[in-house]
């Protein structure tokens, strides 16, 4: 799995760039200029210092936020608000981390990963195995 990530390729949208519409992407993403509309991403995206981010939905596997978010947040992997973010909105994760410094108002649900294990293809003893209980996850 570490061998995709430094596979997929990184798109920068500088300072100076503002976008407004839907955003899709695969890969990774940073912005430190201003966007607004929806993203729609199965890669990971990095909101930086100073960039501001309006949208009714961001989705991507992992989203790390050091500037302004207003909007929903829903991230496979983990959210990360860093010291001196802003956002405003509801988040949706697996893993949180929130900093200190960070201005948050919003809701938060946790999502539980599914395990890597075809249901149609073990025994259910193997299956229980792959399951994890919260209580025991050392993360």
């Amino acid at each position: 799995m570490a061998e995709d990530k430094q596979k997929k390729n990184l798109t920068v949208f500088g300072q100076e760039t503002e976008f407004d519409g839907v955003l899709e992407f695969t890969d990774n993403l940073v912005i430190t200029g201003k966007f607004k509309g929806e993203i729609r991403a199965s890669g990971d995206l990095e909101i930086e210092k100073g960039a501001v981010c309006e949208v009714e939905k961001m989705t991507a596997n992992s989203i790390v936020i050091s500037g302004a978010v207003t909007g929903d947040i829903c991230a496979q992997e983990r959210v990360e608000m860093c010291s001196g973010s802003v956002v405003h909105g509801d988040v949706n994760t697996s893993r949180l981390r929130i900093a200190e410094d960070v201005v948050f108002e919003g809701q938060i649900s946790m999502i539980e990963k599914e395990p890597e294990v075809n249901l149609f293809s073990v025994a259910s003893a193997e299956y229980k195995s792959a399951l994890v209980l919260k209580s025991d996850d050392p993360r």
